[in-house]
C-alpha cells in the first residue's frame, strides 16, 4: 500500500492547529472544487484527496491514529467509509461558500458524490478495498548445516490473527540463509474482507564449529605434517553428512593451499546441482625437534634442500 501524507496534501506542518488545517483545506477546496475548477480534468481527483486529508486531520481521534500508526497502519484500520463516516461535507462546503443544503456535492459533468456516510470514491474503491490482501508475515527459522544439506520437517509457532498458531512445515534441501518458503493464506487477515496475506519462512543457517558456509559452498581446514607436505599424501575429509572423502595432497603443497572437492557442498533449493567443498591445507610446522630429527634436517640442508 502506498504511503499517503495527509499533511503534505494540505500543505501544513505536522504540528498544525485545527484552525490552520481548516484554513488550508478551505483554500484548496476553493481551488479544486469542481464548481470552481471547470474544465480541469484533474480537479475532481485532487478535491477527493484534499477532502480525505481534511476528514482525517480535522478529527482528533483519526488524526491521533494516523500520527501513531502512520499511513499504512492507519489505512489498515480505517476504510474509506470509516474515514468519511459522520463527516457532514454539506455543512462544511456550505460554510466555505459552496452552497447546497443536501448531503451531496456536484462534480464535473453533473456527477454527484455523496459525502455524508459514504466515501467520495464510491463503489469502485470499495471493490478495490475488498480485493486488498492482508499483510504478509515473515518467520525467521534457524537451521543447522545438516538440516540444510538433507532437508527436514519443523513445527513452528507464530502469532496469527492475535493468537498463537502452530504449523508443521517441510523444509526442502538447500534452504540457505535468506531463502524463503511461502505458505499461502497464513498471514494477517485483510482489513477489508479480502484474501489473507502469506506467511514466509525465512532461513537462517546456524554457525558450525567445523565448517564455514558462503552461499552453497562449504569450507573447512585440515592439518598435515611437514613431511607430508613435502612428499605428498592422501587424507580423509568428512562432509557435512559425515561421508568420508579421500583428498590427494600433491608433493610440495604449500601452507594454506585451498583444494576443491567439486559438487560436495550444499544442495541448491529445488535443483539437482550442489555447491563445492573447499579444504584449506595447514602445514603443521614443528616447534621442537628431537636430536634425531635435527640431524635429519641438517642432512637435508647439507644436501641442498
Amino acid at each position: 500500500m502506498s504511503e499517503t501524507d495527509y499533511y503534505k496534501i494540505l500543505g501544513v506542518k505536522r504540528k498544525a492547529s485545527g484552525e490552520d488545517i481548516k484554513k488550508a483545506y478551505r483554500k484548496l477546496a476553493m481551488k479544486y472544487h469542481p464548481d470552481h475548477a471547470k474544465g480541469d480534468k484533474t480537479a475532481e481527483e485532487k478535491f477527493k484527496k484534499i477532502s480525505e486529508a481534511y476528514a482525517v486531520l480535522s478529527d482528533k481521534e483519526k488524526r491521533q491514529q494516523y500520527d501513531t500508526f502512520g499511513s499504512t497502519g492507519f489505512q489498515q484500520r480505517y476504510s474509506q467509509e470509516d474515514i468519511f463516516r459522520g463527516f457532514d461535507f454539506a455543512d462544511i462546503l456550505k460554510e466555505f461558500g459552496f452552497g447546497g443544503g443536501d448531503r451531496f456535492s456536484r462534480g464535473p459533468g453533473g456527477m454527484r458524490f455523496s459525502f455524508g456516510g459514504d466515501s467520495p470514491y464510491g463503489s469502485r474503491a470499495r471493490q478495490q478495498q475488498s480485493l486488498q490482501k492482508g499483510a504478509d508475515l515473515v518467520y525467521e527459522l534457524p537451521l543447522t548445516l545438516l538440516e540444510v544439506a538433507t532437508g527436514t520437517t519443523k513445527t513452528i509457532s507464530f502469532q496469527h490473527q492475535e493468537r498463537s498458531e502452530k504449523l508443521t512445515v517441510k523444509i526442502p534441501k538447500g534452504m540457505i540463509s535468506g531463502k524463503k518458503l511461502r505458505i499461502a493464506g497464513k498471514g494477517e487477515p485483510s482489513p477489508f474482507g479480502g484474501p489473507a496475506g502469506d506467511l514466509y519462512i525465512k532461513a537462517k543457517v546456524l554457525g558450525d564449529p567445523d565448517y564455514d558456509v558462503h552461499g552453497h559452498d562449504l569450507y573447512t581446514k585440515r592439518e598435515i605434517k611437514l613431511s607430508e607436505a613435502i612428499l605428498g599424501t592422501s587424507i580423509s575429509v568428512p562432509t557435512i553428512t559425515r561421508k568420508e572423502l579421500s583428498l590427494k595432497i600433491p608433493p610440495g603443497t604449500k601452507h594454506k593451499t585451498k583444494m576443491r572437492l567439486a559438487g560436495h557442498g550444499l544442495p541448491h533449493m529445488n535443483a539437482k546441482d550442489q555447491g563445492n567443498f573447499y579444504v584449506y591445507i595447514h602445514v603443521n610446522m614443528p616447534k621442537k625437534l628431537s636430536e634425531n630429527q635435527k640431524k635429519l634436517v641438517k642432512q637435508l640442508a647439507d644436501a641442498g634442500m
